[in-house]
């Protein structure tokens, strides 16, 4: 009678983790398309400007929390991105790990609403994500 609930428990471990071998795979391939479903490119044709961002998971927060457009207004958006882009450049020269670029966001240029609108967007998810202040203002949703 032991050997037969040794075996019993043999069995359910064996089950129990090929179940959740099966599952990781499953989770990885929808990962991968997410990836690939989750690059969002801004463009400014007027002025030759463009935002592109691949940030896995910025695409499901920006429809779920961002407010809609034209909700703020651009001068709101372009002082927040302004001190944003500086703390973001500044630990991007420092060689923060999660910042692997620069961005190149310059003060006397008008970008236009929808770029500044969706680098405010991005920004205020990277902070809100990843627990990081970026400083001056703080990021609400």
């Amino acid at each position: 009678m032991k050997n037969l609930v040794y075996i019993g428990i043999l069995f359910i471990v064996i089950f129990g983790c090929t179940a959740t071998k099966n599952n990781n795979a499953k989770t990885f391939k929808q990962d991968d398309k997410a990836v690939q479903n989750d690059t969002v490119r801004i463009a400014n044709d007027e002025l030759d400007y463009e935002v592109i961002i691949i940030d896995p998971g910025f695409n499901s927060w920006f429809y779920t929390y961002a407010k809609p457009r034209d909700y703020y207004s651009q001068q709101y958006l372009e002082a927040r991105n302004r001190t944003w882009v500086i703390e973001w450049n500044a630990r991007a020269n420092r060689g923060d790990r999660l910042i692997d670029m620069s961005i190149d966001y310059q003060n006397n240029i008008d970008y236009g609403y929808e770029v500044n609108y969706m680098l405010y967007n991005y920004l205020t998810y990277f902070q809100l994500t990843n627990n990081i202040k970026l400083g001056g203002f703080v990021p609400r949703i």
